[in-house]
């Protein structure tokens, strides 16, 4: 049985390196959270209510990814990053020293965390967390079925697939090399890959994926897709087949990405954004080095698979 590891043990860290370690959870308005909720359910998550808002989590997983709230449309409403307790105060520091402007929470979040925009606008959140960025590279199920044994389960028989926690989220930007300079200067994190000033993907310098958080350019900023890791390709087709069946029939994938290697399927939400399904994305230990390297646009996108759709590279926040 292929396991991941637990974020919850006693987390390594990179020691005189002041980071975030985790994108603790990241936030959406959208226009009707009912209809959030049914997707979201679909696809494999649990969406529970909690007063006006509806959390997203993953089955057997404490940590909650998600908070969507109601809005007039689609909009990113703020990102969360988890950090060591001890490294607040550094971090306050920090911005005091780059001039950077404190600000509330946004109206109804509570939050004892530090505020502030990043360079699109977008309300940031730093705060005591536990790790919930693995601590080791998740497993792929690729088990060999043994001689004379069908390894694939009867068409209807399959249980619903589960991710089992959130990968990275992907957001449109204004400028990607400013938001580059802006995530790893102010929050710490590490620039893993890029390709030109189209797309750039950043670590956790504490241990992580090959990327938490990415940027690809647009007029303005936004949200692209979250994406949420599996235990095997066969789930990431699973996946894909039961939304199609439930009317979710847009999307892009099965294929596999040159810049963090991972699997994929994307499936469109009512929105215009996707969720990802995800598997055998690169890790970045604690303890190791990665010589980020920037690569040509060609490289950027994906490995093999079909040519995605031209809807894929919609920003819809942009209107």
């Amino acid at each position: 049985m292929t396991q991941i590891r637990s974020s919850h043990t006693a987390a390594r860290r990179r020691p005189g390196v002041l980071g975030v370690h985790s994108l603790d959870h990241f936030s959406l308005t959208v226009p009707d959270l009912e209809q959030a909720r049914v997707f979201y359910a679909a696809f494999g998550l649990q969406a529970r209510p909690r007063g006006n808002t509806l959390e997203l989590y993953t089955e057997g997983h404490p940590q909650c990814w998600a908070v969507l709230t109601e809005g007039k449309r689609k909009q990113l409403h703020h990102l969360s990053f988890g950090a060591y307790a001890d490294d607040l105060d550094l971090f306050r520091a920090r911005l005091d020293r780059m001039g950077i402007e404190r600000i509330d929470p946004p109206g109804g979040t509570a939050s004892n965390g530090i505020w502030f925009r990043d360079c699109d606008g977008t309300p940031i959140e730093i705060k005591a967390a536990e790790k919930s960025s693995p601590d080791a590279k998740s497993q792929l199920d690729l088990t060999p079925s043994p001689a004379s044994t069908r390894n694939a389960p009867m068409r209807g028989t399959t249980a619903p697939v589960r991710p089992r926690r959130l990968a990275h989220t992907l957001l449109f930007a204004r400028d990607v090399p400013r938001s580059t300079k802006f995530y790893t200067e102010v929050l710490g994190l590490g620039l893993s890959d890029g390709a030109a000033d189209v797309v750039a993907f950043l670590h956790g310098v504490h241990g992580s994926d090959h990327h938490m958080v990415a940027f690809v350019k647009s007029e303005a900023p936004g949200y692209h897709h979250s994406s949420w890791d599996m235990r095997s390709i066969h789930d990431i087709g699973q996946g894909a087949m039961d939304m199609a069946g439930q009317g979710y029939t847009r999307g892009w994938g099965l294929g596999r990405h040159v810049l963090g290697s991972n699997y994929f399927h994307y499936v469109q939400d009512p929105w215009g954004s996707f969720a990802e399904y995800s598997g055998d994305i690169d890790y970045m230990p604690v303890d190791g080095e990665w010589q980020a390297q920037m690569h040509s646009p060609d490289n950027s996108f994906y490995l093999w698979g079909p040519n995605p759709p031209d809807y894929f590279t919609v920003n819809t926040e942009a209107a």
